[in-house]
């Protein structure tokens, strides 16, 4: 005979409809892998440069003596392999697959490392891609990576929600724009990153402003920012602001990210330093 539920979960030895212990969903990476810190760079809408704010992330973090692995969670907007200038086909062994490395030693995973041709469509339904983030994660080897950089795609749908069930994140940066909605956007990544318990480093803002190259003026191209009184009606911190610079976008364009030189995430730089103390 059954024996009589007494309510007291911590102390049951079987699950029913009624167990009420906190599961944990998170998967392992491959066993081969050794990786120390997973932030996730999202934001709530297309368009405001999440791949940028990951790409230069990456680049600060290698500059710092750190070994930087990108997973490109984007599956059917993958930009980071032409971000980086890398291509070719990804390589393993019976152990398992291997990512490519960059000029600059960071290692990268994306789909479009995965196509026989860049351009073809990844027309897929979001349980399969989903099926393949968590493939990045658990058949890929990481080797000794210390900071790996989740690149998200916008919202908060399929993969979004299995990166942050199926990997333990370190934290979470969300990427904004200068514009007035943008408040709105922002608060459902925040509700959505609170409802799974994942920690929200900070803010970035991309296309903050343009510096005139002639006379040193700044000019909010997009409109006044709103990212202070953002951050301080979540309590967040605001970890850079990223400047409009045709340099960066050519440089980005050809695939020389690592080349590129700017102070802007000086912050978020020294906040994911303090995850190793």
């Amino acid at each position: 005979m059954a024996e009589e539920c007494n309510h007291d979960c911590s102390s049951c030895g079987s699950t029913c409809g009624a167990d009420t212990r906190k599961q944990d969903m998170h998967e392992a990476p491959h066993e081969l892998s050794d990786i120390r810190h997973v932030i996730a760079v999202v934001s709530g809408k297309g368009g405001v440069g999440k791949s940028l704010v990951t790409g230069l992330l990456s680049v600060a973090m290698s500059r710092k003596g750190k070994h930087v692995g990108i997973m490109d969670a984007d599956i059917t907007g993958p930009s980071i392999p032409k971000m980086f200038g890398v291509s070719g086909e990804v390589h393993g062994s019976e152990q398992g697959a291997y990512p490519v490395t960059s000029a600059g030693g960071i290692d990268i995973v994306s789909m479009n490392l995965l196509l026989e041709n860049t351009t073809d469509p990844v027309v897929w339904r979001g349980p399969i891609i989903s099926g393949v983030v968590k493939q990045f994660w658990h058949d890929f080897i990481w080797q000794d990576v210390d900071y790996m950089f989740v690149d998200m795609p916008p919202g908060t749908g399929d993969v979004p929600l299995t990166v942050m069930q199926s990997i333990k994140l370190d934290g979470i940066i969300i990427v904004t724009s200068p514009q007035e909605l943008v408040s709105m956007i922002v608060e459902k990544a925040v509700k959505m990153a609170e409802a799974m318990k994942v920690p929200i480093l900070g803010l970035v803002e991309n296309m903050s402003y343009f510096e005139c190259p002639d006379c040193g003026k700044r000019h909010e191209i997009y409109g006044q920012s709103h990212i202070e009184e953002i951050a301080g009606q979540y309590k967040l911190d605001v970890l850079g602001r990223i400047p409009i610079m045709p340099q960066l976008a050519a440089e980005c364009d050809a695939g020389q990210i690592e080349t590129t030189d700017g102070d802007w995430l000086n912050q978020a730089t020294e906040k994911l330093l303090e995850l190793d103390k």
